[in-house]
């Protein structure tokens, strides 16, 4: 049985977006204890620790759901198998990658029974992209505003254009990208399912380290006040 059958949203995900793995596994049991669902290995972290991030997770945590920020623009059924033989559910492929690396993405995830999120980020139009990236066959959309964008542009949220991506498409989104505690906590009401909790909520975005508060009470009353919508 999957560890993704049968899923209850909404949805909360830690995005791990760290350097070094001991730092990822500590951060994450205190998620797992606040009430987190979904693991993410995130980009900085496969940098830096490479299949081993996905491999630890997965020994740490048995039961939760991985998701591996691979941010794939080539080589995609192999990064997408490599990551799913390590123990992760669930990998990202970029929406600006070429229309050949999304299916083949799509192609290994129904080989190993591993799910596919599929990106917006930087895209020229993140609505007809992710639109696109369904026809495609992904089974999520992630509605992304990047923390270079972000900070080059201030006041820019994936909330902006949210409802129109949500409305669409026929698959979850999820809405990443600076996100407030309580814009997090919105997210489910403005029909994003699956939310994400990063930098600057738990994540030292500028240090990549954990961030300098004590994480279990703030995770636990997000965790709480998400799942109210169960």
């Amino acid at each position: 049985m999957s560890r993704l059958d049968n899923l209850t949203f909404p949805i909360v995900q830690l995005s791990l977006d760290l350097t070094s793995l001991e730092e990822a596994l500590d951060t994450a049991a205190i998620a797992v204890e606040a009430g987190v669902d979904w693991l993410e290995a995130g980009t900085p972290l496969l940098l830096a620790e490479g299949l081993h991030a996905v491999e630890g997770l997965r020994s740490r945590f048995p039961n939760h759901p991985i998701v591996a920020d691979l941010k794939t623009m080539d080589g995609g059924y192999l990064e997408a198998e490599m990551m799913a033989r390590a123990g992760a559910d669930l990998v990202v492929v970029m929406g600006r990658a070429h229309e050949a690396t999304i299916r083949k993405v799509v192609e290994a995830g129904k080989k190993y029974d591993i799910k596919v999120m599929g990106d917006n980020l930087a895209a020229d139009d993140r609505v007809a992209n992710a639109v696109w990236m369904e026809s495609l066959g992904v089974d999520f959309i992630v509605h992304h505003i990047g923390f270079d964008e972000r900070g080059l542009f201030k006041g820019l949220s994936p909330l902006d254009e949210l409802d129109e991506v949500v409305r669409a498409v026929s698959i979850p989104v999820q809405a990443v990208g600076g996100l407030s505690i309580e814009q997090a906590i919105e997210c489910p009401s403005r029909g994003a399912p699956l939310v994400v909790l990063g930098a600057p909520l738990v994540i030292d975005g500028a240090a990549f380290r954990p961030a300098d508060r004590e994480l279990f009470p703030v995770l636990q009353r997000i965790c709480r006040e998400i799942k109210k919508a169960r």
